[in-house]
């Protein structure tokens, strides 16, 4: 009991300044889940898209429609 886990919360991010993208590696299919600056060009990898449910649980997260996010290849 003294060494209880706290709970993670997802991190904010500024919805006028960052940008949902998935980015799809071409060779090996892996998918990952983030944010991008569109100033900057810095993509911030959030989560690993393995399957429907990861990439659902990802939406639900930040409250992101699926015709939101950009895909980057």
């Amino acid at each position: 009991m003294l060494f209880k886990r706290k709970k993670q919360t997802p991190p904010l991010y500024d919805k006028a300044g960052q940008v949902p993208v998935i980015r799809s590696s071409i060779c090996t299919g892996e998918q990952v889940a983030g944010f991008k600056d569109p100033v900057s060009g810095k993509f911030h990898e959030l989560m690993l898209i393995r399957d429907r449910d990861d990439l659902s649980e990802f939406l639900s997260q930040y409250q992101i429609d699926e015709g939101d996010i950009q895909r980057e290849w």
